[in-house]
């Protein structure tokens, strides 16, 4: 059964959905989307640390990662529990991916060093944010869901990202007929759009 208020899985993914219908836009997010993770977590990695605490060190396979308690792990952490609220199972397996890079952005981040960290991850950003609004004005012809909801663009887009990469490979929903409510909601929400927008221009 859905939740409500702020957590209202069906109607946050319908106003994502409702901005993501192209198939090609669908398919430009899932590739872009993580890596605008990835590559801000980069940059957040020279941030100072939040507390007073020793950078916690460890060597998986052999490779030592230094991984600091500053301002990227905490945005990483609220995500986390945001999907995990949404929805335990894809939930957890969003917030196991958010720790994974996490992780790997501090061992590249300290691999790199600051200035060439720096580099490369904001020439990431730009391949990716650009690819995402090529989606949306070439393909979509709509402008991204982040001029109209920022929460939705930064904190939940990767959530709903892998959701739908779930659904499409896997068939999986969060409960039964999810999918088939929220396509009703998306549609619905398209349908006023074009509605809106044929007054406008007449």
């Amino acid at each position: 059964m859905g939740k409500v208020g702020l957590f209202d899985l069906e109607k946050h993914f319908a106003f994502y959905g409702a901005y993501h219908s192209n198939p090609i836009n669908v398919f430009l997010h899932m590739l872009f989307v993580w890596p605008i993770v990835f590559s801000t977590l980069i940059l957040l990695y020279f941030t100072p640390p939040l507390f007073n605490l020793p950078n916690l060190g460890f060597s998986p396979f052999g490779y030592n990662v230094d991984l600091v308690l500053n301002i990227g792990f905490f945005l990483g952490l609220v995500s986390a529990s945001f999907y995990i609220a949404f929805d335990k199972k894809a939930g957890f397996l969003a917030a196991l991916l958010n720790f994974c890079c996490w992780v790997s952005s501090s061992y590249v981040a300290g691999r790199l060093g600051f200035s060439l960290a720096w580099k490369v991850a904001v020439a990431a950003q730009l391949i990716c944010w650009t690819g995402q609004f090529i989606g949306h004005g070439v393909f979509e012809k709509r402008a991204p869901a982040l001029l109209d909801n920022l929460f939705q663009a930064f904190l939940m887009a990767p959530f709903f990202v892998l959701l739908e990469a779930l659904q499409m490979f896997c068939g999986y929903e969060p409960y039964p007929g999810f999918h088939e409510k929220v396509q009703a909601k998306v549609d619905s929400e398209i349908k006023e759009w074009k509605a809106k927008n044929q007054k406008k221009s007449s």
